[in-house]
């Protein structure tokens, strides 16, 4: 009888569940779903933005003010792609910010064809106001996580947002190929 072979000596690290049979192991699933829950929570705080008052930024409004803030005057055009929305509803919500105050919207000095946006005096007052706000809710919610773990989450939200940034687009839905037909669904009528 043949001595038993010596047993391999163990990985320190085990595969996961998703490198063996190809699935999401526990933790990648669940930060899918906290994931999933961070994104309907931000889409049901967008949704309410439609209920704002006259003088109350929306988020997109918020948005809008902090790319202005961030890189100065610009077109409405380029501002809707750094915001990723539309060029009509970026136009739609600059004329809503200039009629407040918190925008002017003046002639390029690079190209007077080119009207551009920039923030005012008040428009910085209530990117700080808002700023101060949700200062004060991340602090609340996140001050006694460590300074490592913070980290890592900056890393994963990076490389989820790369992710969702590459995401192809898919292809158009082709029509099914003919196969049988289906069964009318309007009774027949005899003639």
């Amino acid at each position: 009888m043949a001595a038993p072979a010596p047993a391999k000596p163990k990985s320190k690290m085990a595969p996961r569940p998703s490198e063996a049979d190809g699935s999401l192991g526990p933790t990648m699933t669940e930060l899918g779903a906290a994931f999933r829950k961070v994104f309907r929570a931000v889409s049901r705080l967008r949704g309410r933005d439609t209920h704002l008052g006259g003088s109350e930024l929306s988020h997109a409004q918020f948005e809008l003010l902090i790319e202005l803030d961030e890189r100065g005057e610009l077109p409405a055009g380029e501002l809707a792609t750094a915001a990723r929305l539309t060029p009509a509803t970026v136009t739609q919500m600059l004329d809503h910010l200039a009629a407040c105050g918190h925008v002017e919207r003046v002639r390029s000095e690079i190209d007077r064809r080119v009207v551009v946006s920039r923030l005012t005096d008040e428009g910085r007052g209530k990117i700080e106001a808002k700023r101060s706000a949700w200062q004060g809710r991340w602090q609340a919610a996140l001050g006694d996580v460590s300074e490592r773990d913070l980290r890592a989450a900056t890393r994963v939200l990076e490389r989820l947002g790369t992710m969702f940034e590459d995401v192809p687009l898919e292809a158009p839905c082709e029509a099914p190929a003919e196969g049988p037909k289906r069964a009318s669904r309007t009774p027949h009528r005899p003639s």
